[in-house]
């Protein structure tokens, strides 16, 4: 499958998760008080820490691995079965201790209903690695959507029945089963359900670099719930989680879907032997200006996108949100880094980059909890303007661009940008926080933001411009083989 049909299968799938997501959201934001979503955000940061080990970069492993045997699908399977086992038993244990430090039983039930996930989910995860190897993200698409309807449904209807924060918990256990039957239907034939110990050293020396990258991550990703939780309150966290969702409903739109791609794209090119430098800084420029353009408009539409989604109960938010669009403008070349180190194999530099990021962010985020939220949003973006030098002088090794093509590719980013936030500042300017305005506001920032996007893309000449008339020139001769009496 080519990348770019790789990629709007990968989108497809993304936003009819995101839009279902988004509606679940909306239903349960209104259901359950900040303080049920504070219990379960920080319960999250625990077990996001968890998450990040559950199969110990095996999956990863084959999709990068150049020659694949029965033996190392053997060794993936017996590292992603076990570490299913212990983890689940890691989580039971802490349960208890984690919900003392929080003073809150929610935290113990929360983690002893996520506990059975880790035993189900390895029976999908060699399967779903395969798929990505071999590009197919039409069935990883159907796999993906079979977890958000499972999860979103079960949420809604628990949330609906009085459960409070449990529901939330039910609805993710009953997401990693559907995810795991429906990935157990796409199993290759021949694949052995027999774990293997013979090539384990093998999968686990790249694994656990990228393990440690990934858990360097979460940690700092999860520090500002972890301490806001402690140090001010669960509804504290609650309220950056909610600021959060709405930053990252980028990474929804755009990064997750590109960076499943771009990560099998890159592995695919290293195993033949291909140059990186044109791929990197062609998706860079594209993520950049697509970025610039969601975090303008979001720096200014904050408040009345917290109402729809959230309701009024949850304005705090928005000013959060606000400092957290900064920092995803200045992280958003990160995920592609990522992504270049991860299909290249260059796994010991993606955790140097990961270790380097998280030692900078952690104390940036306890001085920022320990002042309040808006504290909290400078710390965030001071955190990801640091870390992203650090990834860029990471990938750069590897692909080996240089920094005055990075600029080019930036400057022009940053004319599209910047035109995207013009018509969102006009619409903040008019209408303020003004709370019977909420839609009107929507509306016209969205429209407004659309239109400058389009207007940067030809002033400052963009590479995605041209993806925007290819897709358009294919769509035409379609639409004329349409036609009646053709």
């Amino acid at each position: 499958m080519s990348i770019r049909k790789s990629l709007a299968y990968s989108l497809i799938d993304r936003y009819a998760s995101l839009a279902i997501n988004i509606v679940s959201t909306m239903i349960l934001a209104r259901l359950l008080t900040p303080d049920d979503v504070g219990a379960f955000s920080v319960t999250m940061v625990i077990i996001a820490m968890m998450a990040n080990v559950r199969d110990l970069g095996a999956g990863q492993y084959l999709v990068q691995e150049k020659e694949l045997t029965h033996e190392r699908i053997r060794a993936v399977w017996a590292v992603q079965l076990g570490l299913g086992v212990l983890l689940a038993l890691v989580v039971l244990a802490l349960s208890v201790p984690a919900s003392l430090f929080y003073n809150d039983t929610r935290v113990r039930d929360v983690m002893f209903v996520l506990a059975v996930g880790y035993l189900v989910n390895p029976f999908g995860s060699v399967t779903y690695a395969w798929l990505m190897r071999e590009m197919r993200y039409d069935a990883t698409a159907v796999i993906r959507l079979s977890y958000t309807l499972a999860s979103a449904g079960t949420s809604i209807f628990l949330a609906w029945r009085g459960f409070g924060t449990m529901s939330l918990a039910w609805g993710s256990l009953a997401g990693t089963v559907a995810n795991a039957l429906v990935a157990t239907l796409y199993r290759p034939h021949g694949y052995p359900w027999l774990p293997g110990l013979r090539e384990v050293r093998k999968v686990l020396s790249f694994g656990t670099r990228i393990t440690g990258s990934s858990l360097a991550t979460t940690l700092a990703k999860g520090a500002p719930e972890f301490f806001l939780g402690k140090l001010q309150s669960l509804t504290a966290a609650g309220f950056y989680s909610r600021a959060n969702g709405m930053v990252a409903l980028f990474n929804r739109l755009v990064f997750d879907a590109a960076s499943v791609v771009a990560t099998s794209g890159f592995a695919k090119q290293m195993r033949e032997s291909k140059d990186l430098r044109e791929p990197f800084l062609l998706g860079t420029a594209h993520v950049l200006a697509l970025c610039w353009a969601f975090a303008g408009a979001l720096a200014f539409l904050a408040s009345p996108l917290t109402r729809l989604l959230y309701g009024p109960q949850w304005e705090p938010s928005a000013e959060l949100a606000r400092w957290l669009a900064g920092a995803l403008a200045l992280a958003a070349p990160v995920p592609l880094c990522l992504s270049a180190l991860t299909g290249t194999g260059a796994a010991a530099l993606a955790l140097r980059a990961s270790l380097l990021s998280a030692a900078v962010a952690v104390p940036l985020y306890l001085l920022g909890a320990s002042q309040g939220l808006q504290a909290m949003g400078a710390a965030a973006l001071a955190a990801e303007g640091a870390g992203t030098l650090f990834w860029l002088g990471s990938a750069r090794s590897v692909v080996g661009f240089s920094w005055s093509s990075l600029a080019v590719v930036a400057g022009r980013s940053a004319v599209v940008g910047a035109c995207a936030s013009v018509g969102p500042a006009l619409v903040y300017a008019a209408y303020g926080r003004a709370q019977d305005r909420t839609v009107t506001a929507l509306l016209l920032g969205a429209a407004g933001s659309a239109v400058g996007f389009l207007a940067g893309l030809l002033l400052a000449r963009h590479p995605l411009l041209g993806e925007l008339r290819r897709l358009l020139r294919r769509k035409a001769p379609e639409a004329h083989q349409a036609q009646p009496g053709r």
